[in-house]
């Protein structure tokens, strides 16, 4: 197992899904985990459960209003006084942003994803560039999705393929300009992950089975997956990765 002891890692959207994964994971290697959840406090305090409680930190924050973005960052940095990875995982999925719907809908389809899924994480892409740079280095590692390569399959859910390709772009272009500083920056895409999101969209999408046999594997990928490659990452042993974009898709999509 990956030892991240004495590594303070931030991880977003942490209650559900691939975030609690990611902090389950973290927490077992050792790590000091902040976790940000936006509403569900029971999810994330399951998902920390088993980290002892000196290496945990719970956070709130609203990613529609940047006020408690920038809050998050500070707390998040105040408790161990350096943040060394941050995982930028949070990201919201809207089913109803198709070109179908009125021009209502679709705005505040696009308006409310670009808030939660870009400008939000943008400002915390932002910060820990900025932190990093003091440090001498530190690492970037945003979750982003196959469909930032490909699109979406429902275009319904448009402006989530559009926002993971945007947060794609600016994680590339940080490992590009800020490698001299020792900052690394890696994307994970995944494919379909089996998580509430996931078996949400295939509910849009024809059902699971459906989606199933789309796949090359025949299967959907484990949390847990996402989550080893993650704590890999997190150890900073991967630097002439930086830059890279980890398709986890179990060869249904190959670039």
């Amino acid at each position: 197992m990956d030892d991240l002891s004495g590594r303070t890692v931030l991880v977003t959207g942490a209650s559900k899904g691939i975030g609690a994964a990611i902090v389950r994971r973290l927490g077992a290697a050792g790590a000091s985990v902040i976790a940000h959840y936006g509403s569900d406090r029971a999810g994330v305090e399951e998902a920390t459960s088993a980290i002892p409680a000196a290496n945990v930190k719970l956070i709130a924050a609203d990613f529609t209003d940047l006020d408690q973005v920038e809050a998050l960052w500070q707390q998040a940095l105040a408790w161990r006084g350096h943040i060394d990875v941050f995982v930028n995982n949070a990201a919201m999925m809207m089913w109803n942003g198709g070109v179908d719907e009125s021009l209502e809908t679709w705005d505040h389809v696009w308006e409310t994803t670009l808030k939660v899924n870009v400008l939000a994480p943008a400002r915390l892409l932002r910060q820990a560039v900025l932190h990093f740079r003091q440090r001498h280095g530190g690492s970037v590692i945003s979750i982003s999705s196959w469909a930032a390569q490909r699109g979406v399959t429902n275009p319904a859910t448009i402006a989530y393929g559009a926002s993971k390709g945007a947060i794609h772009a600016a994680t590339k272009t940080i490992a590009r300009a800020y490698a001299r500083d020792g900052i690394l920056a890696y994307t994970i895409a995944p494919g379909v992950v089996r998580t509430r999101l996931s078996e949400q969209f295939a509910a849009t999408a024809g059902g699971e089975q459906q989606i199933t046999n789309t796949l090359a594997m025949g299967e959907w990928v484990p949390p847990a997956e996402i989550a080893d490659l993650v704590a890999f990452l997190a150890t900073g042993k991967a630097r002439q990765l930086s830059g890279a974009t980890l398709d986890v898709n179990g060869a249904s999509y190959i670039r």
